[in-house]
């Protein structure tokens, strides 16, 4: 009875979610369009033979330009095929869903913001500088990870002052609750992920108590990653709450150039004083309050002091372009904290470096995948990875290889649960060429493991919310945050080999036990691998 209750509450909650307002109107509006291409289609039927000349013509252009491209090699393989396979079809479908980038006139719009974003970061960016210097003296490879982020991202560095590491959602949601109620001049939200429960009600409840205080809330959202978690207006209901928020990247039902391009970021900004970011989105799984694919495993960072203000200008430059505003962001600098408050004052206390760092698509820049590359080639002895997804490019498969042929110890933590079918059968396509170069895989098996973090040689760490897969390393709006020499890196580093004792390691006996479908569905999904 009790594992009968459990699945029928499971189908009518997706029921539930079926039926929102929302996805509804999606779903009506997306039965329209296809009758009014049928009928499209009837009736011009007497100009197939030009319209497939057309198609034929359009697919050879976008083959062209894919094969010279500057886009990823496997990205490329992966349209190539599609299009040389369905050449009515194929070109359309790229310029539909294949393209990485937004249209040059949303590129434009937003650069100009990412340049107020620059220049509220250019005094800090100078004082980097200084700070490299320091660095550089005693260890220089740190210097030269730092100097990429300084240079390339536009995000400075800053001696850290305080930052704390959080092994969990549960953990996290509960210094977030602490943060918030401290609240005095404003509370910055921004989100891939916000679903209806426990935890997020619970956050809700203190920004309508600090909105009706008079504190400046703000909330963004991705609308795809919500299209299923909130119902259609929702930023209207907020809204009428005193809570401003935006939607990022609204979803059409139409095919539309710009949907690949989604805010995968997760920050939380206190009055300018406390950050929050890592791989934990709003909503009951990451706290383990219902149970999805067994047990969440999750992390997040909290820092205070000044590398706060990289993270209140990220947010800020983004709000400002969803709003179309242009604000003066110094007037959000933090006030000096008053010597009340005793509790701010003592965790001043850590040593090393922090380095907040922001990844756009709309640059040739890929940010994340250069500062997870450094730190693999510059590891002398350990590399220590947690990701829900790995789907690898030629570079960091390479990378991760070598490093282990040249005596690293490299190991990865991935899931034993998946979220996503299709996604883990390609990820574990990629342990066989990393297993026999060395890399020790293991699979988290209480459930899904969706931290994202990097731990090398007792110097080196990132949390953030950059997987290792394409979506993340090319087409996604990201954050991270680069450490050399914090007090925290000696916890995520505890917190790996704890997780350890509760994984399965993958052996090549028990790869090569795996079912010749199961093998074969894998290879065929692989070349797709940078659509997943």
């Amino acid at each position: 009875m009790p594992d009968i209750s459990k699945r029928s509450h499971k189908t009518l909650r997706i029921l539930r979610k079926m039926l929102m307002p929302r996805t509804f109107f999606l779903m009506i509006a997306l039965l329209g369009q296809m009758i009014i291409l049928t009928g499209v289609i009837s009736r011009f039927n007497q100009y197939f033979a030009q319209f497939y000349a057309f198609s034929l013509f359009l697919s050879l252009v976008v083959f062209l330009w894919v094969m010279n491209s500057q886009i990823n090699p496997a990205y490329k393989i992966a349209w190539i095929i599609p299009i040389l396979l369905f050449p009515i079809f194929g070109g359309l479908f790229y310029l539909f869903l294949g393209r990485s980038r937004m249209s040059r006139k949303v590129s434009q719009r937003m650069k100009a913001y990412e340049m107020a974003t620059m220049k509220a970061l250019m005094r800090q960016r100078s004082k980097s500088e200084d700070y490299l210097r320091q660095i550089e003296d005693s260890r220089q490879d740190a210097a030269i990870q730092a100097r990429y982020i300084n240079h390339y991202a536009g995000y400075p560095l800053y001696p850290e002052q305080y930052n704390q590491y959080l092994d969990a959602g549960e953990v996290k949601f509960e210094k977030l609750l602490e943060e918030l109620e401290k609240a005095e001049r404003y509370i910055f939200m921004e989100y891939f992920i916000i679903e209806e429960g426990l935890m997020w009600n619970r956050i809700l409840e203190i920004l309508k108590k600090k909105a009706d205080a008079g504190v400046d809330v703000r909330l963004i959202y991705d609308d795809v990653g919500c299209l299923f978690t909130l119902p259609h207006g929702y930023d209207k209901k907020m809204e009428e709450m005193g809570i401003k928020c935006c939607i990022f990247n609204p979803l059409v039902p139409v095919l539309s150039l710009r949907q690949n391009n989604r805010d995968h970021r997760k920050i939380t900004v206190i009055d300018g004083t406390v950050a929050f970011t890592g791989g934990i989105n709003l909503a009951d799984e990451y706290i383990n309050k219902i149970e999805k694919f067994g047990h969440w495993k999750d992390t997040a960072i909290l820092m205070k002091g000044e590398s706060v203000w990289s993270f209140t200008v990220m947010f800020l430059s983004m709000w400002d372009y969803l709003r179309d505003v242009s604000e003066n962001f110094e007037q959000f600098k933090p006030r000096q904290i008053p010597s009340k408050d005793q509790s701010r004052e003592k965790e001043t206390t850590s040593k090393g470096y922090i380095q907040p760092f922001a990844d756009s698509p709309l640059d040739q820049e890929p940010v994340s995948e250069t500062v997870y590359l450094n730190l693999i080639y510059r590891a002398q002895k350990y590399v220590y990875i947690t990701t829900p997804y790995l789907i690898l490019a030629n570079e960091m498969v390479t990378a991760l290889c070598a490093a282990a042929k040249g005596g690293v110890d490299v190991r990865i933590i991935t899931p034993h649960k998946w979220d996503k079918r299709l996604v883990h059968a390609v990820t574990r396509t990629f342990y066989k060429a990393l297993i026999q170069s060395g890399v020790k895989i293991y699979e988290y098996t209480p459930g899904f493991m969706h931290s994202k973090t990097f731990v090398v040689d007792d110097h080196y760490a990132v949390v953030g919310t950059i997987n290792m897969d394409y979506r993340s390393l090319y087409l996604h709006f990201e954050c991270g945050v680069w450490m050399f020499d914090t007090e925290c890196i000696a916890e995520m580093k505890n917190d790996f080999t704890e997780t350890l004792k509760v994984c399965q390691r993958v052996t090549m006996e028990e790869y090569r036990e795996r079912k010749w479908y199961k093998v074969l569905t894998g290879s065929i999904l692989r070349i797709f691998a940078p659509m997943l």
